[in-house]
């Protein structure tokens, strides 16, 4: 999903912030998992979570920060899932 597919469904559906979040919390968990098999299989991940909070209930706000912060960096038809990736690089970078 596009970050202007994201907006058009939080704007114009009934649910749709609530399908949105579901949305957010799904990429999240799937990057995770990547990370955690990257980890597994004796390679770098991408971020590491490291005994830090990481709840779904943040996927939100994590996705929404990434956007302001680099609002520049970002184009309405980019996926959704590349900001989230770069939020979760960004807020739990790997220390080791």
């Amino acid at each position: 999903m596009s970050i202007r597919e994201m907006r058009t469904l939080e704007a114009n559906e009934k649910d749709g912030k609530i399908y949105a979040s579901y949305y957010l919390v799904g990429v999240m968990e799937g990057l995770k998992e990547s990370s955690d098999t990257a980890l597994r299989n004796g390679q770098k991940p991408p971020f590491c979570i490291e005994g830090r909070r990481f709840e779904p209930a943040m996927a939100r706000s994590l996705y929404q920060s990434e956007l302001s912060r680099n609002a520049s960096s970002y184009e309405a038809d980019m996926p959704v899932q590349m900001v989230v990736k770069a939020a979760l690089e960004s807020s739990f970078r790997c220390t080791h």
